[in-house]
C-alpha cells in the first residue's frame, strides 16, 4: 500500500504541476492583456490630447484674427468721417494762389489717408453704375428713370468701405433707380 500512496502522490503531483503551469500561463496572458489594454488606453488619451491641443491652437488663431479684424474695422470706422471731410474740402472751387496751395496740401493729406487705408486692407466699395446690393449699399433715395436698369446705383452720396474684401466697414449711401 505504501507503493500505491507513492504512485498516487506522484500522479497528483504531476496533475498539480500541470494545473499550476496552466494557471501561470493564463495569468501571464491576463497580465499581458491588461498591460496591452492599459497601453492602448494611454495611447488613445495621448492622441485625443494632441488632437485637442491642435484644435485649441487653430481656434485661438482664428479668434485672434477675428479680434484683429474687429479692431481694424472699429478704428477705421471712426477715421472715415475725417476722410469724408477731406474729400469735401477737395471738391470746393478755389481761385486764389494761397487757396490753391492749401488745396494741394489737402490733396497730399488725402493721398496719405488713402495709402494708410490701403495698407490696412481697407478698400472703397464700388457703387455708381453697379447693381444695388443691400449687403454693400444703403439706399437713401430712389428715382424713376426708364433709361436706367432697375436697381442700378445712379449716384453715391457717401463712399462705403470694406476690410480685406469680406467685411463691410461702412455701407455706401446711394441713390437707386427703379
Amino acid at each position: 500500500m505504501a507503493e500505491n500512496k507513492e504512485e498516487v502522490s506522484t500522479e497528483e503531483i504531476e496533475e498539480t504541476v500541470e494545473e499550476t503551469e496552466e494557471v501561470l500561463e493564463t495569468a501571464e496572458e491576463t497580465v499581458e492583456e491588461k498591460l496591452q489594454k492599459q497601453l492602448d488606453e494611454l495611447n488613445d488619451k495621448y492622441l485625443r490630447l494632441m488632437s485637442e491641443y491642435a484644435n485649441y491652437q487653430t481656434r485661438t488663431t482664428k479668434e485672434k484674427m477675428a479680434r484683429y479684424a474687429d479692431a481694424i474695422v472699429d478704428a477705421v470706422g471712426e477715421l472715415l468721417p475725417i476722410g469724408d471731410n477731406l474729400e469735401r474740402a477737395l471738391k470746393t472751387e478755389v481761385t486764389s494762389e494761397d487757396a490753391i496751395k492749401f488745396k494741394e496740401g489737402i490733396e497730399m493729406v488725402m493721398k496719405q489717408f488713402n495709402d494708410s487705408l490701403e495698407k490696412l486692407k481697407v478698400t472703397p466699395i464700388e457703387a455708381e453704375g453697379e447693381q444695388f446690393d443691400p449687403n454693400y449699399h444703403n439706399a437713401v433715395m430712389h428715382i424713376e428713370d426708364e433709361s436706367i436698369d432697375d436697381n442700378t446705383v445712379v449716384e453715391e452720396f457717401m463712399k462705403g468701405y470694406m476690410y480685406n474684401g469680406e467685411r463691410v466697414v461702412r455701407h455706401s449711401m446711394v441713390k437707386v433707380a427703379n
